[in-house]
C-alpha cells in the first residue's frame, strides 16, 4: 500500500464486511492509543539494520489509520518517539529523523484528502528544523479536517506531561489567576498536552511487552490494555480487528459495580440493593 485510500470504494467487500460486523457487535472505541513496539527486533530477526524495521513500520501505520478511519474511530494517538528514545544511537535516531521527515512529506496530502487532523503531542522543539517544519506545515494543511485526529507522541514521555501540566498550574497560581483550592482532575486534565481529546479507551501495545512506557500515564486510568506478542510492522488491521473484539468483551466499570453502570442513576441502584 503506498498510499490512504480511504474511500469504500477502494476497500475490498470482505474488508467492509469484517468493520460491519464489529459495528453490530459492540461499542467501538473512540480514542485508540498505540506503543508500536518491536521494530528493532522485526528487523533483527530478519537480518536488516533496525532503520529497515522502522520503515516497514510505517507501513503498519498507514493501513491502522486507514482501517480506523473507516470505522469510524474519532482519535488516534501513536506513540512515535518518547523522551527515551532520545539515548539510542546517534545513527538510529538520524534515520528516524530522516523517516519522519519524508513520511509527513508524502502522507500529509492524502491525509488532507481523507479529512484526517494531523496532530503532535511533545517536546517537539527537540526535533531538527527540518522536522519541525514538515511537521508544522502537515499539522497547518489538515487542521480543519475533522474525520478523525491522527495523533503523534513525538518526543513524548507521561512524565513530561505531568511536570510540564503542574508548571503551568503553578504559575497561574504564582500570578494570582487560580486558587489552590480550585485544582481539581479537570483543571489538571486541560493543562495537559491531551487538553480537549478524551481519555483512551483502548491502549493496545505490539511486540508482546507488560510495561506502560512512560506513556499518557495521567491518561490511561481506566483505559483497556491489550498486549500482542505480533512486531509493530507485522501489526495490520485484522489484527486490530482482534483487539477490538477484545475490547468489546470487557466489562468497563470505571471503578463502580457491573450493577451501577447499567442503571445510570446511582440513587437508583442504592434504593435496589437495599429494598
Amino acid at each position: 500500500m503506498n498510499s490512504y485510500s480511504l474511500t469504500n470504494n477502494d476497500q475490498s467487500r470482505e474488508d467492509r464486511d469484517k468493520q460491519q460486523k464489529l459495528a453490530e457487535t459492540g461499542k467501538l472505541p473512540r480514542h485508540i492509543a498505540i506503543i508500536m513496539d518491536g521494530n528493532g527486533r522485526w528487523a533483527r530477526q530478519r537480518g536488516h539494520v533496525r532503520a529497515k524495521g522502522h520503515k516497514v513500520g510505517v507501513e503498519s501505520v498507514r493501513d491502522i489509520t486507514e482501517a480506523c478511519a473507516q470505522m469510524g474511530v474519532e482519535y488516534l494517538t501513536l506513540y512515535t518517539f518518547s523522551t527515551e528514545n532520545w539515548e539510542r544511537p546517534s545513527r538510529e535516531i538520524d534515520a528516524l529523523m530522516k523517516l519522519l521527515v519524508s513520511t509527513l512529506r508524502k502522507e500529509a496530502r492524502k491525509l488532507n484528502e481523507n479529512d484526517i487532523q494531523l496532530e503532535s503531542i511533545g517536546q517537539t522543539d527537540r526535533f531538527p528544523d527540518v522536522c519541525c517544519n514538515e511537521l508544522r506545515e502537515a499539522k497547518e494543511l489538515t487542521k480543519d479536517n475533522d474525520r478523525m485526529q491522527l495523533c503523534l507522541a513525538l518526543s513524548y514521555s507521561g512524565r513530561w506531561d505531568i511536570t510540564q501540566a503542574a508548571r503551568q498550574i503553578a504559575y497561574e497560581v504564582k500570578k494570582g489567576n487560580l486558587e489552590p483550592d480550585e485544582i481539581d482532575e479537570k483543571l489538571i486534565s486541560n493543562y495537559l498536552s491531551t487538553a480537549g481529546k478524551p481519555d483512551p479507551d483502548l491502549i493496545v501495545r505490539t511486540g508482546g511487552e507488560f510495561r506502560i512506557s512512560n506513556y499518557l500515564l495521567w491518561q490511561i486510568a481506566y483505559s483497556e490494555w491489550y498486549i500482542t506478542e505480533t512486531l509493530w510492522p507485522d501489526f495490520r488491521r485484522d489484527n486490530l480487528y482482534e483487539a477490538i473484539r477484545w475490547f468489546q468483551q470487557r466489562d468497563r466499570r470505571f471503578g463502580k459495580l457491573s450493577e451501577q453502570t447499567d442503571d445510570e442513576s446511582d440513587e437508583s441502584w442504592l434504593k435496589k440493593a437495599f429494598s
